[in-house]
């Protein structure tokens, strides 16, 4: 009979579980939950790997010393109701959650929380043009959020013809956004660290992921056997699906009997941990804009205005050149 394997336990932390595998003297063990379920596996080699990498940034705290946190809200009136609770309630930043931020819902919203509440941060969107990112500038938005249609679950683009590609919008937007000091967020089209580096230096001041957190151990939803690989579920919130949650007002369809699904239900495959890849995808971007020659996402954006920094069109055959190519088989691990 073989002997039943020493357990860390799934509420330890990360140095709580390095010094039960030196304690025991294990190279590798399993954490379990209370109840005896195994959740991971932890290895020396897991260990040494995460203390290798650099140390993650501060928290975003505020003037108060407590951690800087965003809500959102839609553009309905009753969201007025909510926008009062959330500011009580401590929150820092609001986001304007729709679709398609270029609209007099919006713009009515976002006077209407900066005429309430001064001091609070506002980020509108979502946008893809500068004349849309120019609405909601002159409506008093302190931020914008850039993309529409280009997320891995969404169906915008195919449905409602609407939408632009996502380094376009990022580039066009923040063109107009740069005068006005209004930074933005690239939502959507995010898969790679490469797709950071580009979203970045296109003028971007930082990104939003889904399908990249998705299949992490820290994202919502339980994992599930697909053909036998460990998977996620990951739905859009265009999907019937989270329609019938709540989120068609989103998308103008709360009150429509037929609704017009803009996103889809599927699974994406289980990354482990973002202790493990969110610090590789880090280093990655430095190291990307270290080869870029650029120090900051300041003299990043400075060098794409002065024409030093310039992106061309790849060809399929330049991409095929530029990826893996002319072997039989390999094996594609990051880190």
């Amino acid at each position: 009979m073989r002997p039943v394997p020493k357990c860390a336990s799934a509420g330890h932390n990360f140095e709580q579980l390095a010094a039960f595998l030196a304690d025991e003297k294990l190279e590798l063990a399993p954490i379990a939950a209370d109840d005896g379920e195994v959740l991971d596996l932890v290895t020396d080699e897991i260990v040494q790997r995460i203390r290798s990498y650099p140390k993650l940034g501060s928290p975003s705290l505020g003037p108060d010393g407590r951690f800087l946190v965003g809500a959102a809200i839609g553009t309905r009136e009753d969201d007025k109701e909510r926008l009062e609770h959330l500011v009580k309630a401590g929150a820092n930043v609001i986001v304007i959650d729709s679709s398609q931020g270029n609209s007099t819902y919006q713009i009515d919203m976002i006077r209407y929380a900066k005429s309430r509440f001064p001091g609070l941060d506002v980020i509108g969107g979502n946008v893809v043009t500068m004349a849309q990112a120019h609405n909601l500038i002159k409506a008093g938005v302190d931020g914008l959020r850039v993309g529409m249609g280009s997320g891995s679950i969404c169906t915008t683009q195919e449905v409602c013809a609407v939408g632009r590609g996502q380094a376009s919008a990022v580039y066009k937007v923040a063109s107009v956004a740069k005068d006005y000091d209004v930074p933005i967020i690239a939502d959507g089209g995010i898969s790679n660290s490469g797709h950071i580096v580009k979203a970045l230096v296109l003028g971007a001041s930082t990104v939003m992921m889904g399908s990249f957190l998705a299949g992490s151990h820290e994202a919502p939803g339980v994992y599930e056997d697909q053909g036998g690989s460990r998977v996620k579920k990951y739905r859009g919130m265009g999907s019937l699906e989270a329609m019938t949650k709540g989120s068609d007002a989103r998308y103008l369809g709360d009150t429509l009997k037929l609704k017009v699904a803009q996103g889809v239900v599927g699974t994406v495959a289980d990354k482990g941990s973002v202790l493990k890849f969110v610090p590789y995808t880090m280093q990655a971007v430095k190291q990307g804009f270290q080869d870029l020659g650029a120090s900051s996402l300041l003299s990043a954006h400075n060098l794409l205005r002065s024409g030093e920094l310039r992106f061309e069109v790849r060809t399929g055959a330049a991409q095929a050149e530029g990826g893996v190519h002319g072997l039989v088989s390999y094996e594609k691990k990051p880190f």
